[in-house]
């Protein structure tokens, strides 16, 4: 096996995010258990910078550790997902509510360009949830808090773990744009409670569509 080429700095940082896009890909599947021997090999390193990388996954949810047992991916529970829905419609709507009484004409219309782009990728699903994702985090970025917005960014890790699946149920992809369209005419509008109500209902169906 052809080990993998990493830069030397921060070299726990870079292991880290190779194994949250193993994550996200599904190439570790939930429930299963992280070979740190195997990874260690594949990747050239000792398991020191493997088993830091570890607990930075495990402080992001993504990865769950066990005393003498080692660490596997998470496993998101219906009680999880709904508590981890619930945060990102109290921040991510009290987000848009910001964005909607504060955002420049020059944001607005960055926004309005993002979702055209999310508009456009309805056929290309990777594309689409990209687009999705950074939407929203351009979103929190016009709207400030950088407090809020660690919280989200942090919190969009675990529900990735549950996303794709969501979004592949019969027609859920075109309700999201649907529901997007909502939010972005709720901005363009400058109507602040129609956007919380907006940005709310949106993450209302998406848990509905996760469940």
């Amino acid at each position: 096996m052809v080990a993998v080429s990493l830069a030397p700095r921060a070299l726990y940082q870079e292991v880290a995010e190779l194994l949250r896009q193993r994550i996200f890909s599904r190439k570790l599947e939930p429930g299963s258990w992280i070979d740190e021997m195997k990874l260690a090999e594949e990747y050239g390193i000792s398991r020191t910078p493997l088993r830091e990388a570890l607990k930075v996954l495990a402080a992001e949810g993504l990865v769950t550790m066990k005393v003498r047992r080692g660490a596997y991916v998470t496993e998101v529970s219906d009680t999880d997902l709904a508590e981890v829905y619930h945060l990102l419609s109290l921040l991510e709507s009290d987000a848009a509510g910001a964005v909607a009484g504060h955002a420049t004409d020059a944001q607005i219309k960055e926004l309005q360009s993002l979702h055209k782009e999310l508009e456009g990728a309805v056929g290309n699903r990777d594309r689409f949830f990209a687009l999705n994702e950074r939407f929203h985090m351009r979103l929190l970025q016009v709207a400030g808090n950088r407090w809020r917005g660690q919280m989200v960014a942090d919190l969009r890790k675990v529900m990735k773990l549950n996303r794709h699946q969501s979004l592949l149920k019969s027609g859920r992809l075109q309700e999201s744009l649907r529901e997007h369209r909502a939010v972005m005419d709720a901005l363009a509008r400058r109507d602040a409670k129609a956007a919380v109500k907006r940005m709310q209902e949106h993450f209302r169906n998406g848990l509905e569509a996760a469940g």
